[in-house]
């Protein structure tokens, strides 16, 4: 309550002027400088933290859900595409889409009809390839053949799960490089007649298909919601909405030794080689001792930011009486690369590295989303949460204190954009996601800085910040270009390295805005400019 108040005051004393109820309503100086991107309905919008758009693209279908920047400045999304499948929850997509700067749609490929659907997340691995989350349905003896008890199946089928990892190929085919499917990793101890009959609380490793966290055996049991790969440790980390649980999987074994408990770097094959949030899901525990409700958006840490190497985790806090949602920041313990783990235990760790939240022990708290969101480590230490049901986004700093808040004008049912002062109408918002100034996406790309998203935008909010000055990229021109041999710049750099077409330096000037290519051979080059320690590309060519 206290941090309410406090937060209240600062916009009082610091925006007094601004009366914003969508678009940026609070930013301080120690908010990460960086571009926000997220989806809503048919659009993808890159903010600042000013909430102007500095780039945005069209899809035909709305979210489906997850949206990335690549470092090339390609554009990843899932998207929504009905009336192919009747794997229905809510989370479906279908189809995965590859946009270039510009906002061509470059590739794309439908993962959906009656037998699979892609849903949720998928995520764009540092090789170009993709990964993808997709939902199978099974019919209700498939089920059964698994195991499952048949009076815990109420809707006649039953929804497994598996990732698959892609290669794009042309513009609308691919190559399928590995695959894991959860059902050669399944227990249960109902039927022993059945392949997988065993001890489920002696294999912590697999996943017990009639353990079902919410009681009422739909089809959609595990409703995974996120995938995230962590390239370091070559492993995917996947979170259960449904059954409360995030999981750790091998990703360096072969699609054959994925199938089995054997094989990778861990020897471990597709097994669990981790999993946490709510040990009844092993038989390690009872409720007392459930973690985790409904989250989302589990992944390790990058090296080099706070809590470096830790998992982050939004606590949805669903099913919960108060209501009130968490951020948590947990450290798996490793021995010799393997995760530790005591027989006839629940995985740890008990205690938490980081807890973030606003609920003051009694009541419902204002910070609860029950669906949807995520949060984000930010490279200076800030957090961005994204409080996805309300459309809310926050950033906060190492002392808790709300730097950056935003809502989301644009409806993700229709994509209405409401004027500022209106209240916001269906801005459910899956995840939004951080990307600094200098991230290479924006190399060699015009960054035109547009209005904000709101119709009848008011930018009162953002009139105190001394940061809010723009990379030099986005203002950046060179002419003429093409030249005879001389190019200027319409500010002055720090520093100009010239490479050739095959990529040898040739020529390196400093504190200067011209570039002089008289002597040298007509063609194509390229310049990278350094300027206040930031960096860009551009290309010019010599006729």
């Amino acid at each position: 309550m206290i941090k309410k108040l406090l937060f209240l005051l600062l916009l009082i004393h610091q925006f007094s002027n601004a009366q914003n109820t969508v678009g940026t309503i609070a930013v301080t100086n120690d908010v990460y400088d960086g571009y926000t991107l997220f989806s809503s309905f048919k659009k993808t919008f890159l903010i600042n933290n000013c909430g102007q758009v500095v780039n945005e693209w069209t899809s035909d279908f709305p979210p489906g859900n997850a949206v990335y920047l690549l470092p090339n400045g390609n554009l990843l999304r899932a998207g929504r595409e009905n009336d192919k499948s009747d794997i229905i929850f809510g989370g479906q997509g279908g189809i995965v889409e590859l946009y270039n700067w510009e906002g061509v749609r470059i590739w794309s490929y439908s993962f959906n009809s009656n037998q699979e659907r892609q849903h949720h997340d998928v995520y764009p691995m540092p090789n170009g390839n993709i990964l993808v989350l997709i939902a199978e349905s099974w019919s209700k003896q498939q089920a059964i053949e698994h195991g499952r008890d048949p009076s815990k199946i109420t809707e006649e089928r039953l929804y497994n799960e598996k990732i698959i990892e892609v290669k794009p190929i042309g513009s609308n085919q691919f190559d399928l490089v590995w695959e894991w499917n959860i059902n050669d990793h399944l227990i249960q101890d109902f039927d022993n007649t059945k392949f997988n009959f065993g001890d489920v609380s002696k294999a912590p490793e697999k996943l017990d298909i009639n353990f079902l966290n919410d009681g009422n055996g739909s089809a959609n049991w595990l409703h995974i919601n996120s995938i995230q790969y962590n390239e370091a440790r070559d492993q995917i980390v996947l979170s259960s909405r449904n059954l409360s649980e995030i999981y750790i999987i091998d990703h360096s074994t072969t699609t054959a030794e994925a199938t089995t408990s054997s094989g990778g770097n861990s020897n471990k094959g597709g097994d669990f080689l981790y999993r946490w949030g709510n040990p009844q899901a092993y038989k390690q525990g009872g409720e007392e001792d459930q973690k985790l409700f409904g989250q989302h958006y589990a992944y390790f840490i990058d090296k080099g930011f706070s809590f470096e190497d830790k998992i982050i985790v939004f606590n949805n806090g669903n099913g919960r009486d108060p209501k009130y949602s968490e951020i948590f920041i947990l450290e798996p313990k490793t021995t010799n690369g393997l995760y530790d783990y005591l027989e006839n235990t629940a995985f740890g760790p008990e205690n938490l590295d980081y807890v973030y939240s606003q609920f003051d022990g009694v009541n419902d708290s204002d910070f609860y989303s029950r669906i949807v969101s995520g949060a984000q480590m930010l490279p200076n230490g800030n957090i961005l949460i994204c409080e996805g049901a309300e459309g809310k986004f926050f950033e906060i700093d190492s002392n808790e204190q709300v730097v950056w808040s935003y809502i989301n004008p644009s409806s993700n049912l229709n994509g209405e954009i409401v004027s500022q002062g209106d209240a916001p109408k269906n801005n459910l918002t899956f995840r939004a996601l951080k990307y600094s100034r200098d991230y290479k996406a924006f190399e060699g790309k015009t960054l035109n800085v547009g209005n904000p998203i709101e119709k009848n935008f008011n930018l009162d909010a953002c009139a105190t910040l001394n940061t809010n000055k723009p990379f030099f990229n986005e203002i950046l021109t060179i002419s003429p270009n093409p030249s005879s041999g001389i190019f200027k710049l319409n500010i002055k750099v720090d520093k100009i390295t010239i490479y050739d077409y095959l990529g040898k330096e040739i020529l390196e000037v400093e504190d200067t805005n011209k570039i002089d290519l008289y002597n040298y051979s007509k063609g194509l080059y390229f310049i990278k400019i350094l300027k206040e320690g930031k960096a860009t590309t551009r290309k010019l060519i010599k006729n």
